[in-house]
């Protein structure tokens, strides 16, 4: 009977000391979760210092570009530069050397003669060969500005909606280096007044439409004649 006794007496205390030993865990338990440090929620998307944003994510690395960034070819003035005028194609070609040897090429929309090709004093047509750029003429002159008898007007010209074979905005006067061709009598084209011109009637650029000469829409006729000096050669093809 005692010893029953006794056993019940320890079995209780033991069970009460094994109670209070989990209220103390459970306690510390409480006052860590409760703590700012582990509070604190991870920002998953900032860097570390140690690895990119991407491997924090799990994600692919970023593609590596290798192709330079385009440029606009001849956006600054060229040391030297030509013209190439292709009839067939209804276009100009810009050819740009720079310092550090790049070679770089423009392609403008033009209009030629509606008459055709020629040489002819009074045919109207557009001449063949080389030629130099003799004048410059308009140098900040409004964009839009006619010129007559490559003076500047004072009127600024309605694009699409004049009517005549009107010179705008920059002149480029060509001088014919063929003798015989486009030089001389009857045939020079510098007497024959043939330009590189801007143009009231834009709606007919890349189609022949002009008087002789080669029509350029007056932005690109600003653009080119910054990028050319008096005696920048001229070629002319069919």
């Amino acid at each position: 009977m005692q010893l029953r006794q006794y056993r019940r007496k320890y079995t209780a205390r033991f069970f009460w000391g094994l109670n209070f030993l989990l209220m103390i865990a459970l306690i510390f338990i409480g006052l860590a979760q409760c703590s700012p440090e582990s509070n604190k929620q991870i920002d998953k998307s900032a860097p570390s210092d140690s690895q990119p944003a991407y491997v924090q994510q799990n994600l692919s690395p970023p593609p590596v570009n290798h192709t330079l960034k385009h440029i606009k070819p001849c956006a600054i003035p060229p040391i030297k530069s030509s013209i190439e005028v292709d009839i067939s194609e209804q276009k100009l070609y810009l050819f740009c050397r720079y310092e550090n040897g790049n070679e770089e090429v423009k392609i403008y929309p033009v209009s030629t003669s509606k008459y055709g090709i020629g040489n002819q004093a009074g045919s109207n047509k557009t001449p063949l060969g080389l030629h130099k750029i003799k004048n410059k003429i308009g140098d900040g002159a409004p964009q839009g500005m006619i010129f007559k008898a490559r003076q500047q007007t004072g009127r600024i010209a309605n694009i699409n909606a004049e009517i005549g074979d009107l010179v705008t905005t920059r002149i480029m006067w060509l001088s014919g280096l063929e003798p015989g061709k486009n030089s001389g009598r009857g045939i020079d084209s510098y007497k024959r007044y043939i330009y590189i011109h801007g143009t009231a009637e834009e709606n007919k650029i890349g189609q022949p439409a002009s008087h002789g000469c080669v029509r350029m829409y007056n932005t690109d006729v600003i653009e080119l004649f910054d990028r050319v000096v008096e005696g920048t050669e001229v070629y002319i093809k069919k």
